[in-house]
């Protein structure tokens, strides 16, 4: 599991979008989790409810929120999130599903991530202004106060009102797809039912969620009814999904908590997979690197291909400073699960930090396999810069940072790069020409590049001038 900004994700909505998507997240943890487990656990559940709702599933980025609070949220560009806190509270994979597909059925209706909300509060908060205004000029000072201290209250109702009437057809769209992709909606009612005394709460008790999602009685009891009318609803989930469900709890607890919490939530009389996975987790985090490769090692005994026990070996050796030693575990985890960008990035910077100069082309090859997947990795360009560097191949990694930041939606930093590495690599090569791609969509035109290469002549032709 690895913990990074994902900068193109966070800056492609739009300015409204935005800020909702900053006010969801506390001001402790603004950081994305990256884990190819979760996420293909995740992704395999929600996929088909995507399609059943009408969506694409590779239009829908899914973030995993590494934050204690109860929250998840969708925004502009189709970006859905949701906190690890709230994936702890979820007591069975049919309430997490229920949640997700609760915020794809906002990107569904084109929710404007409460822009609608914002206004339907602003047309009654300005309508009491105004009318408060005209009591002033009429010399009724009384009513005018009365009227002008209002208009907060009423456009909160306002905002209020039309904030229900998305969570409702949020709720509904969210069922039908569930329905008809096979899949119960009774876990979108229990997770709201088990938060149902959140409506009682000031904003400082609530929780993030249900701030930005109101809840109330009348709102379960709408879903409720059309839920167990739904032809699924009596279904339960597998035995196989409640074992990942267990396993992503273990790996979150693992990785997030203090390793004293997690040992004390999973001790060692407890033989299951899901504690033995955490506990060794935990023992790597506490720096007992042995124990916890030999609890690694008994994992892989019972289970030798399955590539994330791989992954953590890797990790933990590399992370002890061992990259050489690392170099083979990842490179299994590879093997097992080739499709995979971020397992690539792992045996990738194993690679390059062994020291061995004959592992540059293979930290290349697999970099560039997983930019080809993953063009928004910002690590992944950044490490295939270094390791071009590390050939002496400037004008590509001045390329791969020109790409890195692009990703980042730095156009700024992108362009400038983008121009250096142009002037390095030969003409018309498709990496060349990737350079002016860079640049043209950061903003440049074909004249601001005829103008910079004049200015620069004109640069050189000075400074070769002898001096008098």
């Amino acid at each position: 599991m690895s913990w990074l900004v994902r900068l193109r994700a966070l800056v492609a909505a739009p300015l409204a979008g935005l800020a909702m998507l900053l006010a969801a997240f506390p001001a402790s943890a603004q950081s994305i989790i990256r884990d190819t487990e979760i996420e293909g656990i995740i992704r395999e559940w929600s996929d088909p409810v995507f399609v059943a709702m009408g969506l694409e599933p590779s239009d829908v980025e899914l973030l995993l929120v590494n934050d204690a609070e109860l929250n998840a949220f969708a925004t502009r560009g189709r970006i859905m999130g949701v906190n690890t806190g709230l994936i702890l509270r979820t007591q069975n994979p049919n309430q997490l599903l229920g949640v997700i597909a609760h915020e794809a059925g906002h990107i569904k209706n084109r929710h404007p991530m409460r822009d609608g909300a914002q206004a339907a509060g602003a047309q009654p908060f300005w309508m009491s202004m105004a009318l408060g205004a005209l009591a002033m000029a009429a010399g009724a000072p009384d009513a005018a106060m009365a009227l002008l201290g209002s208009s907060q209250y009423f456009g909160t109702l306002g905002a209020l009102k039309y904030m229900q009437s998305q969570e409702g057809e949020a709720d509904l769209t969210a069922l039908r797809a569930l329905d008809r992709a096979g899949e119960s909606s009774r876990g979108l009612v229990q997770f709201f039912e088990n938060f149902r005394a959140q409506e009682v709460f000031s904003d400082a008790r609530r929780y993030p969620y249900f701030r930005s999602h109101p809840l109330s009685s009348q709102r379960i009891e709408a879903l409720r009814r059309p839920a167990e009318a739904s032809a699924n609803y009596g279904r339960t989930d597998s035995p196989e999904r409640m074992a990942q469900h267990a396993l992503i709890l273990a790996k979150i607890h693992g990785f997030m908590d203090h390793p004293n919490a997690t040992l004390g939530l999973y001790p060692e009389t407890d033989d299951s997979l899901p504690a033995r996975y955490a506990r060794a987790i935990a023992w790597y985090r506490a720096g007992q690197t042995e124990k916890a490769l030999n609890a690694v090692d008994a994992l892989l005994e019972g289970d030798p291909e399955n590539p994330y026990f791989w992954e953590l070996k890797g990790q933990i050796l590399f992370e002890e400073g061992r990259p050489s030693d690392a170099v083979a575990a990842h490179q299994r985890s590879v093997e097992l699960k080739p499709d995979a960008p971020l397992l690539r990035v792992n045996l990738a910077h194993a690679l390059l930090e062994s020291g061995d100069a004959d592992n540059l082309d293979a930290a290349v090859n697999q970099l560039k396999r997983a930019t080809a997947m993953e063009a928004d990795n910002t690590m992944a360009w950044r490490l295939l810069g270094q390791a071009y560097a590390r050939q002496g191949k400037e004008g590509e990694a001045r390329l791969a940072s020109a790409e890195m930041y692009f990703a980042a939606r730095d156009t700024q930093q992108a362009t400038q790069f983008a121009l250096r590495a142009r002037d390095m690599l030969e003409r018309n090569t498709p990496e060349y020409r990737r350079a002016l791609d860079i640049v043209f969509a950061s903003g440049a035109t074909q004249d601001d590049l005829d103008d910079l290469e004049r200015r620069q002549r004109r640069t050189a032709g000075v400074q070769m001038q002898p001096v008098p």
